[in-house]
């Protein structure tokens, strides 16, 4: 009964996504008139797929419905990259992201960097199978190279190797704090989870990532030879 219901409404969705594409298509251009139809029924069509997403998803655990509803960053960034074209939207967005972003409580943003390792290289977290009472992980190495000893890391990201010899400037520890708090306060529509603004690590996980990042004697910032010797 159960995958009877699933294809009843699986046809369902498909009607009406069809119907709406057939409305959109036949909708010509040409004219204001016209144009603002193809517009309405783009809307429809979108409102009708989200409200059938909603109503054949379940909570499981942590992991809640809550989670399809887009912020606006990701309302604006869900856009293909050809429609990118409002800067002015683009700018007040990533303005008010730069706006909330929160410095250390206590001004001090270099915590222990073998915790830190620890954190970036924890994936867990978050998934309906996780324990909401354990700390997450930052999933890191899913998207940089740090450690240059490690063999297994993404490549979506940057390799973060060697990332201490920027420094430590007020400005080097303000950027790469802001980077991990709110990456979309510099780049909109980065891939890059929002570590801080969203609560998936906590203000002391953030430090010890940066000591993992930059602190001279953090493996990230040591030679493959020199750890090979040691």
């Amino acid at each position: 009964m159960r995958m009877k219901s699933i294809s009843l409404r699986s046809l369902s969705l498909m009607g009406v996504v069809s119907a709406f594409f057939v409305l959109a298509a036949c909708a010509d251009s040409s004219s204001p008139e016209k144009g603002a139809a193809s517009e309405i029924a783009d809307v429809a069509l979108a409102n009708s797929v989200y409200d059938a997403l909603m109503a054949s998803t379940n909570d499981k655990g942590q992991a809640t419905k809550a989670r399809l509803r887009q912020d606006e960053v990701q309302e604006f960034c869900s856009k293909p990259r050809s429609d990118y074209g409002d800067a002015e939207r683009a700018n007040a967005i990533r303005e008010a992201r730069m706006a909330l972003v929160q410095m250390p409580a206590d001004g001090e943003f270099i915590g222990d960097w073998a915790r830190g390792a620890e954190v970036a290289n924890n994936g867990r977290g978050l998934q309906y199978s996780d324990d909401p009472a354990a700390p997450n992980g930052g999933n890191c190495y899913a998207c940089h190279q740090m450690d240059p000893r490690e063999v297994a890391y993404g490549t979506i990201g940057p390799s973060l190797t060697n990332y201490g010899a920027r420094g430590q400037s007020e400005v080097m520890l303000q950027y790469t704090w802001t980077k991990m708090w709110d990456t979309h306060a510099y780049n909109l529509c980065s891939h890059m989870p929002r570590f801080g603004a969203q609560g998936i690590l906590t203000e002391q996980q953030l430090k010890d990532v940066m000591a993992y990042l930059l602190d001279p004697a953090s493996p990230v910032n040591q030679p493959l030879e020199a750890q090979q010797e040691n």
